[in-house]
């Protein structure tokens, strides 16, 4: 499996606090069949000129260090497009210096030329990976699809699928409409992982799903590759029940 959406670089946003409690998630994650790991720290794109890369990448080596034979470790950001018309190009943005960045809009509402920043980032040589779709107000298949449009490739975070309410439903729609590309776990230093995800996914009996969700796609994308199309996943309701039960453990 491959997580291009992660906070595991210690100490530097919202996500683990200590290179102690990376190392330990990046050990469960080998254990669980993770084999690259990119960290993404939050960045606003307004930010983007003053990304303290070196820094980052200082930490990088540290946290290698403290995880020998653990999950092969890339650097990239979470960016929030907080300001239209940013050149993200500098390749230090991107995920793993590939040509795909991911990208987030502002919580509270998704900008009104959502789709117009997409293309443009797209028509810049850029791929942007749209983390986390279904957590925006507001979202919907039709949404997502006309971010598609534009180029954008979607990224669902494997917590948002669990449990009950709107954010569980939103992904489930898309799900079942084909509209993502890959999972990641967001991990901040605590239990999600891409394995519960994967173990669901085998246990319905869609083994290729499991394969274009967790790795396939996020390798092809790390490698600049088109991504490959995952057919809908349509199936009883019952079964986010059980994925509840996987995420909790």
């Amino acid at each position: 499996m491959i997580d291009l959406h992660s906070h595991l670089l210690p100490g530097v946003d919202d996500g683990s606090p200590s290179v102690a409690r990376s190392a330990a998630v990046l050990k469960r994650f080998a254990d669980q069949g993770v084999e690259c790991v990119v960290l993404t720290p939050h960045l606003t794109a307004s930010r983007a000129a003053a990304a303290q890369f070196e820094k980052h990448a200082s930490l990088l080596e540290e946290l290698r260090a403290a995880v020998p034979g653990g999950p092969a470790l890339r650097l990239g950001w979470e960016i929030m497009l907080d300001e239209p018309n940013v050149d993200l190009r500098a390749r230090h943005l991107s995920l793993g210096e590939s040509a795909a960045v991911l990208v987030e809009f502002p919580r509270v509402a998704v900008p009104a030329r959502a789709a117009v920043e997409l293309g443009r980032i797209r028509a810049s040589g850029l791929v942007p990976v749209l983390a986390h779709p279904e957590r925006y107000w507001g979202c919907t298949p039709e949404k997502v699809e006309e971010w598609r449009a534009a180029g954008a490739v979607i990224q669902m975070d494997v917590a948002s699928l669990g449990g009950r309410g709107t954010i569980a439903a939103t992904s489930r729609a898309l799900l079942a409409e084909g509209l993502v590309d890959c999972f990641s776990s967001d991990n901040h230093g605590d239990s999600r992982s891409l394995a519960s995800a994967r173990d669901w996914l085998l246990e319905q009996g869609a083994p290729a799903h499991a394969e274009l969700l967790t790795r396939t796609n996020a390798h092809r994308l790390l490698n600049d590759e088109q991504t490959l199309p995952v057919p809908p996943l349509r199936r009883p309701g019952g079964m986010l029940s059980r994925l509840g039960g996987l995420l909790r453990r």
